[in-house]
């Protein structure tokens, strides 16, 4: 009896759930890989999305990296995918023999952290030049301890943590600060997970790296903050002096990038789209990063209406670039 009342229980609870959750069964699907970076804010629009549709579609988000996740992307295997950088020419050239087009869309501002363990008290700020000879490739197996950077700081062993080479992080920094994509020393703790990073320098006194702004947001406590110097003052990095370029060279766009065939054949990508452009303003600072300015969602808005692919960068990391520019520039060539 107990058995049979067991089984009756079991039978309506699945009928409840069922009742409850009538779209769930059949939802479709959405599905997204790519940065870690950009993860916060598309898992904050997934949810939304999700919530509003109350279970007839389906968002999978995941973090591969932005390279991973172009892998993933040029295979088919995803609608979209996200991306800390424009996408390259060697990824655009996979793309197109699989015969994959792509819309790509910035959605928001970022910026590279600096970040210490709160322990260090030496350094107050950082040259570009200081962190090329830190990270450059000629740097392996040499520029072991702080003093070797600079001479006031002390003898004691410098130890590094940055993301793994399938990071768009990774792709920008070396970009940027090294002067070649993907010329980075070998020798340094590295993760496509900017939480790794952050517990790793978190409890290294002598504990130093590169993380995306938001990820520093979210650890204020852990993580000491350094201003950058590229030549005219040391500069924090802040909304404000993300927009207004002077924290540069390590401000950039994040992105997502949307499989033309999917939008065109699937109802559900392009209401996920739409939701996502919509929200944007919203739901990026709600991820802590930094919004475009309100015409440019105008802007993106219409490059997806359109269907319009192709990369504004043409498969360069193009550093200092302003999006503003490249999409006033498209507008005007039509």
């Amino acid at each position: 009896m107990l058995k049979s009342l067991l089984f009756t229980l079991a039978a309506l609870s699945f009928l409840a759930l069922v009742c409850l959750t009538p779209n769930t069964v059949n939802a479709k699907t959405v599905k997204i890989d790519g940065s870690s970076t950009v993860y916060p804010i598309a898992e904050a629009v997934a949810e939304e999305f999700q919530k509003v549709k109350r279970g007839a579609i389906r968002v999978t988000v995941g973090i591969s990296g932005t390279g991973g996740g172009f892998k993933k992307f040029c295979r088919g295997e995803t609608d979209m995918t996200t991306a800390s950088r424009p996408i390259i020419k060697k990824e655009i050239e996979v793309c197109e023999k699989a015969g994959i087009q792509f819309i790509e869309l910035p959605i928001a501002y970022d910026a590279l952290a600096i970040v210490v363990n709160p322990q260090n008290n030496w350094v107050k700020s950082i040259a570009v030049s200081d962190l090329k000879k830190m990270w450059e490739p000629q740097a392996y197996g040499k520029i072991k301890k702080w003093n070797q950077v600079r001479p006031q700081w002390p003898d004691s062993t410098l130890n590094l943590y940055g993301p793994g080479a399938d990071s768009g992080t990774f792709d920008y920094f070396t970009e940027t600060v090294v002067g070649k994509l993907k010329s980075s020393r070998a020798d340094f703790t590295a993760s496509e997970d900017d939480n790794v990073l952050v517990q790793g320098i978190s409890k290294d006194k002598n504990g130093f790296g590169y993380i995306g702004l938001a990820y520093y947001e979210e650890n204020k406590a852990k993580l000491k903050l350094i201003p950058v110097d590229s030549g005219k003052g040391a500069i924090l990095p802040s909304d404000e002096t993300v927009m207004n370029g002077t924290y540069s060279p390590l401000s950039r766009p994040l992105f997502i990038y949307i499989n033309k065939k999917s939008a065109a054949d699937k109802p559900e990508i392009k209401e996920f789209v739409d939701f996502f452009i919509k929200h944007a303003p919203v739901l990026t600072k709600k991820a802590k990063f930094i919004p475009l300015p309100q015409n440019l969602y105008t802007l993106v808005q219409g490059r997806f209406s359109k269907l319009k692919t192709g990369s504004l960068f043409k498969g360069e990391v193009s550093i200092g670039l302003k999006i503003e520019d490249l999409m006033k520039l498209e507008e005007k060539r039509k």
